[in-house]
């Protein structure tokens, strides 16, 4: 009798990437990220110029396929000199960052009275879920632009006002698998074990819930940078010289017509930053959800 050797089982990671990779924009996705990251957290060392460093004697060069445009300005510099690929890889630097920051805050309050309102219901579940409510109804982005005019116009401000809008969205998503989890089995057990509040909330259950956030984490990303751009763009957002995408996008709107590139310049970017996060995030939904595994 010939041997059958059985197929090896996939470790969770192994399968995690082999439904990952199904998805070939996720990987482009994955692809794009990771060069951005790279690049930026060595910017300092790839970098030729001071991103807020002017030369007045390079002022609007378009970039260097241009006519009248330089090697050494790639693509260009703006109105007062200051090298336009320099500003757009620490402007990235920053929306990346700032990003992981909103989300991780946003998350973490949103996950804590998620857990609140799923596990103990009554009373709680309905202060937390009607407060959640009156924060939906409002439009996110006049919320956010009345938080910061509270906090006032910076940086930080800006971040904690997104931070702020973005809970509602992780104490429902929270909420809805605790409800859908705290009556299992494996919850029981742990109840008649002795675990405490604590231990059931944040050891049992929490695990078991982090799949959908992980992708509504990926997905948060994409959206903090986007509102941080427009909140920059307002003006209320980062200041200058700060090298931010969105306030550069502002300060480049008088130049629209002569310089189209201080415009289309940091908009791609933006653009790429934001369609790369969605990507991978789609990818993420496809590996983490039994539902869509074929």
């Amino acid at each position: 009798m010939s041997d059958v050797t059985s197929p090896v089982p996939l470790t969770p990671l192994q399968e995690f990437w082999y439904y990952f990779r199904q998805n070939k924009g996720a990987v482009i996705g994955l692809t794009f990220i990771t060069i951005v990251a790279f690049v930026c957290m060595f910017a300092e060392f790839i970098m030729p110029f001071d991103p807020i460093a002017q030369n007045r004697s390079a002022l609007l060069l378009p970039p260097m396929w241009f006519e009248g445009g330089q090697e050494a300005h790639i693509l260009g510099t703006d109105d007062i000199g200051r090298d336009i690929l320099s500003r757009i890889v620490y402007g990235a630097r920053l929306s990346i960052f700032i990003g992981l920051l909103i989300v991780v805050m946003s998350c973490v309050l949103g996950v804590v009275l998620g857990l609140l309102a799923g596990f103990y219901g009554g009373t709680t579940d309905i202060v937390i879920m009607r407060f959640v409510d009156i924060m939906l109804a409002i439009p996110s982005l006049l919320l956010t632009i009345g938080v910061v005019t509270i906090l006032g116009p910076s940086l930080i401000n800006a971040a904690i006002a997104i931070a702020v809008v973005s809970i509602p969205s992780y104490v429902r998503l929270t909420r809805a698998s605790v409800l859908s989890e705290k009556n299992r089995d494996y919850v029981t057990a742990s109840r008649v074990a002795g675990a405490g509040i604590g231990r059931l909330m944040f050891i049992v259950i929490l695990p078991n819930c982090l799949a959908p956030l992980i992708v509504q984490m990926t997905m948060g990303i994409s959206n903090a940078i986007l509102e941080l751009a427009a909140l920059g763009f307002l003006g209320i957002g980062a200041q200058p010289p700060t090298p931010e995408l969105g306030t550069m996008l502002a300060e480049s709107r008088s130049f629209m017509q002569s310089a189209n590139w201080l415009v289309t310049v940091p908009g791609l970017a933006i653009l790429s930053l934001v369609l790369a996060f969605n990507l991978m995030g789609d990818g993420l939904r496809d590996a983490l959800d039994p539902k869509l595994k074929q």
